[in-house]
């Protein structure tokens, strides 16, 4: 711990100790944490569904998603996403991705009943709800009677980081959540990450392949090139805000547009139509 330390909820560096072959044990453990919310029996397998390849094309890519992708033991799919900045989309982004993996699970001529449910993670580090605690839930409702479960194949889970860290009383002994997010918190003091990292098993694991990562050279270069993609983007994020917002929309929309996005990247990061990226373009051509 002596050397600063990697930030574990750089997306890259997160699914290099959560989400690629061989790191079952501490996605089971950090799952566990998190479905405990909702009454859930502990799992007791899980499968990591996409072990990717991670190009410098990708990597650098700053709208690229390096989600965490699973499945448990009854077909169950589930995604865990972290977003640092926030694009003031959370709640659609996170619907979308939901959608688009369960509909795909349906092969052609399929009985619907064959649909897994599908369960989204997103661990956010900003403020997105108007609740009090650090962890929500949301499943599918009915509006005046909450006994009522339309279905289970939806559940959305969001973790604001911020206000875990506000959070006056963490309870890492008994807590396994409280002791997963301390360890993600890049500031937590080194005693108390220690203490954490010794007590569990698989934050044990976890911390073995941030070590590896840090000493691997060409996983650091990855690495550092990830974080210097998120910088770049929240950079350009805030100048937007700081520039005022028609002018500055603009602007961004040409800076991203010479650094080689497409049309339907740029509308999708700065909330305009194709049509508008496209006449911007062009008038400033």
């Amino acid at each position: 711990m002596k050397n600063k330390r990697l930030n574990p909820l750089n997306d890259y560096l997160f699914l290099k100790y959560m989400g690629e072959k061989g790191d079952e044990v501490q996605l089971l453990a950090f799952l566990n944490a998190v479905l405990h919310r909702t009454g859930k029996d502990n799992l007791q397998s899980v499968e990591i569904r996409e072990d990717r390849a991670l190009t410098a094309e990708i990597i650098g890519k700053k709208t690229s998603i390096l989600d965490v992708r699973a499945k448990t033991a009854d077909g169950t799919k589930v995604n865990v996403e972290v977003q640092l900045s926030n694009l003031g989309n959370m709640d659609k982004r996170s619907l979308f991705y939901w959608s688009r993996d369960f509909s795909e699970s349906l092969e052609k001529g399929h009985d619907y009943l064959e649909l897994p449910a599908v369960i989204n993670i997103n661990i956010v580090n900003f403020e997105f709800l108007p609740v009090d605690d650090f962890h929500a839930s949301f499943h599918l409702w009915e509006d005046l009677n909450r006994e009522c479960l339309l279905s289970d194949a939806l559940e959305i889970h969001f973790i604001d980081m911020v206000k875990f860290r506000r959070l006056a009383e963490k309870d890492i002994l008994n807590d396994p959540l409280h002791r997963w997010l301390t360890f993600f918190d890049k500031n937590t003091n080194n005693i108390i990450l220690e203490e954490v990292i010794n007590m569990d098993t698989a934050i044990q694991k976890a911390q073995e392949r941030i070590s590896f990562v840090a000493q691997d050279k060409e996983s650091l270069w990855e690495y550092r090139m990830r974080e210097m993609a998120l910088s770049d983007f929240t950079s350009g994020m805030n100048f937007a805000r700081r520039e005022g917002e028609k002018t500055a929309t603009v602007k961004y929309a040409l800076k991203l547009a010479q650094r080689g996005m497409n049309v339907v990247e740029i509308a999708d990061i700065i909330d305009l139509s194709i049509e508008e990226v496209k006449k911007i373009i062009k008038i400033a051509q």
